[in-house]
């Protein structure tokens, strides 16, 4: 490493030079990456839910349909309305009451169930399908062009709606993201550094890095709408660390009085790559446990935030050092007292009431843990965007009017012959909560032959295969009552129809659960699984694995336990996010402080003494990364509309303190109450117990002499 450090400093200009260039085509990656908004299109292939999804578009020509509501037209209007939104281009059909018959005939002549689905009076309703999926873009324009042509009165639900108005949003919040994120934390480290000037070169460096991460998505073909919205954010978040910790070797080199300072940063990047190898590894290995989930989401953004992680470390030991060489005179220039200290007392008074802390974290672990256990999650993706969007606003005017709240398609046996479908539809129509079910066989009655049915309507609803229902219901999405209400659907539809399925945003979402329960548990046992051989492997040994996890997920539960007791409900990916990023930031603050701890055991300090070094050389490191962290998380929290983005920041706001307190009170009492076997399970420090012993002889010898 020696070699490669002195080839870094040497190549500085170089290095520089080739990071800006290769800007260019990072930025082309970037704009080529498509990015996907529909989160239940990660849910795995093989499931029910998401064959029949794929048999909506193989033989029905269509993977989405809307509710659009109209209020306060004239039939005459309405039907000019429909016949201009079947124009738009990926409009596959527009159902409505002329698509029967037409529209100045009776409606009583018409079956209730039509008349109660489309209603009548000031508001009326049609359904309208697209031939692309749920967050094709075909579908986000056709949207977007109904919109244009319908007026403040008309209001377009469902599933494709939201991803279009969550795509709207975030496209245009992500940048305020990254500028919030930025300034905040150029804020913090300006203040907590002892230079204005080198918080914009560690953000410089980690901003290269975030180009280079997200230029190389291209190879993904796409990524979800959250990554993209947390990934840089992230980045800088867990990466940031890393430049702090090579701006303080680099001036301890100085300050040890070495004159070269090209000699001085050869020695800190080499001195900084051994200190993080070990974290970054852990970090790493926390994103690539979510590549173990079935909701293949955890796989999009643990390989972008692995790869993140990948390169924050590689500009940290290029990018940066670079920089600070070339404009050292400026930095020079803006050189002044840190507002932090340097820490004398505090690692005294800690370390001397170790003890007291070690008693605090037995105490407070059982609570932390059923706050963990028992916060309260939500996965109605609609209710994390805000009421004044029209999907939004659409889904208020559809349960006022019509007390419907969710629209989902049963797929049945296109050979049930007309008087079996009649038994089931009128099963369906009597579970609980089910306003309306409407499908070919639902529509006729006594004065509706099937043969008035329109051909087009035939085909549409029926294939050789299959034909298709559409229920209403008054639950919503993700709901308790839904969910047993799709249960009961299930039952009857396979009771007639053993290869029915039950498809939509409802059973897609109840699917969701059931799925990520599993995965959040699969994913936390792998995390914590790869983690602790890591640890083992970097230390060299077998306890402090066990001590590190026990501090890490202690940190973890505290906050995700935190809601459990306040009751606030969290977004349904928070447990494993915030664990992973969590887990991340500390184990970053562990193994920099166990390492220091080691070296000082094994250099002869006692375990106290030894305690006091690695508090007092590492806390400033900690407080300054984790402020930074704080800031920039909570910066994003403040100013994002969508309350999955703003919550899960909030959570990593609240997160990094809570992992800055942890390792700083609570981790030293561990080295200090565990101390004898520490030395005992770690590789090298065989002769500490050696040399307690003799110190201990010492001291009681001389206080035998005082005698």
């Amino acid at each position: 490493m020696k070699f490669l450090s002195k080839a870094i400093v040497k190549a500085r200009f170089i290095i520089l030079i080739a990071s800006i260039a290769l800007m260019i085509p990072c930025v082309a990656g970037m704009a080529a990456t498509r990015v996907n908004y529909d989160i239940l299109s990660y849910l795995p292939g093989e499931i029910e839910t998401m064959k029949g999804q794929d048999i909506l578009m193989d033989q029905f020509g269509t993977g989405a349909y809307s509710l659009f509501v109209v209020e306060g037209m004239a039939d005459k209007d309405i039907a000019d309305l429909k016949s201009r939104i079947e124009t738009v281009d990926h409009v596959k059909k527009v159902i409505w009451y002329d698509t029967f018959m037409d529209y100045s005939i009776p409606k009583e002549m018409l079956p209730d169930e039509v008349t109660q689905a489309l209603g009548t009076g000031d508001a009326q309703m049609m359904f309208i399908i697209f031939d692309d999926t749920t967050s094709g873009d075909g579908t986000m324009e056709a949207i977007t062009e109904i919109r244009k042509i319908a007026n403040e009165k008309c209001f377009l639900s469902g599933m494709a709606a939201i991803v279009l108005d969550t795509k709207n949003l975030t496209e245009k919040e992500t940048p305020i993201y990254v500028g919030m994120a930025v300034l905040l934390a150029v804020i913090v480290l300006s203040l907590t550094m002892d230079s204005y000037l080198i918080p914009f070169f560690f953000l410089a460096s980690i901003g290269v890095a975030i180009m280079f991460n997200m230029g190389t998505n291209i190879f993904l073909g796409e990524i979800s709408f959250l990554t993209k919205s947390l990934s840089a954010v992230l980045q800088l978040g867990v990466t940031l660390d890393y430049s702090i910790f090579l701006w303080h070797s680099y001036q301890e080199e100085i300050e040890k009085g070495e004159t070269d300072k090209k000699k001085a940063m050869a020695n800190a990047i080499c001195a900084t790559f051994q200190s993080v190898i070990g974290s970054s590894i852990t970090t790493i290995a926390g994103f690539v446990a979510l590549c173990f989930m079935s909701f293949t989401i955890g796989l999009d953004l643990g390989i972008v935030m692995a790869k993140g992680v990948i390169f924050g470390v590689v500009a940290c030991v290029t990018v940066l050092p670079s920089m600070i060489l070339i404009f050292d005179n400026v930095i020079e220039k803006t050189k002044h007292k840190p507002v932090i200290p340097e820490f004398v007392k505090t690692p005294r008074w800690i370390s001397k009431h170790a003890l007291l802390f070690g008693v605090i974290f037995i105490c407070l672990l059982p609570p932390a843990i059923w706050g963990y256990r028992h916060a309260a999650v939500y996965y109605d993706l609609a209710e994390t965007l805000p009421e004044k969007l029209p999907s939004r606003q659409a889904m208020i005017e559809l349960d006022k009017h019509f007390e419907t709240n969710t629209t989902y398609m049963i797929l049945a046996d296109a050979n049930l012959d007309t008087a079996t479908m009649q038994e089931m539809v009128g099963e369906l129509k009597d579970v609980k909560g089910v306003d309306d079910v409407l499908g070919l066989d639902a529509m006729v009655g006594p004065r509706l032959p099937k043969d008035m049915i329109p051909s087009k309507i035939r085909d549409e609803l029926s294939s050789d295969d299959y034909q298709m229902l559409m229920l209403t219901s008054e639950y919503k999405t993700a709901s308790d009552e839904v969910n047993e209400q799709i249960d009961t659907i299930n039952e009857i539809v396979k009771r007639y129809s053993p290869s029915a399925m039950v498809v939509g945003e409802a059973p897609c979402t109840k699917d969701l659960i059931t799925i990520t329960d599993k995965d959040f548990k699969t994913v936390s046992i792998v995390s914590i699984g790869c983690v602790f051989l890591i640890i083992a492997l970097v230390m060299k040994s077998i306890s402090l694995p066990f001590i590190l996890v026990a501090v890490i997920e202690f940190a973890i539960f505290i906050n995700m336990g935190i809601p459990g007791f306040t009751g606030t409900v969290i977004p349904f990916i928070s447990s494993v996010v915030i664990g992973t990023i969590q887990l991340g930031a500390t184990v970053d603050y562990a193994i920099l402080m166990t390492t220091r701890y080691c070296k000082e055991r094994m250099d002869g300090q006692s375990k106290k003494q030894a305690t006091r070094i690695a508090l007092s050389t590492s806390m400033k490191s900690v407080i300054v990364s984790a402020l930074s962290f704080f800031a920039a998380t909570f910066g994003v929290g403040l100013v994002s509309s969508v309350d999955m983005i703003g919550s899960l920041c909030f959570l990593m706001a609240r997160g990094a303190l809570i992992s800055m307190a942890v390792v700083i009170l609570v981790l030293p009492s561990m080295y200090m109450i565990f101390d004898g076997l520490i030395v005992r399970s770690t590789w090298g420090m065989g002769d500490c117990v050696k040399r307690d012993k003799e110190r201990k002889a010492a001291k009681v010898a001389s206080l035998s002499h005082a005698v």
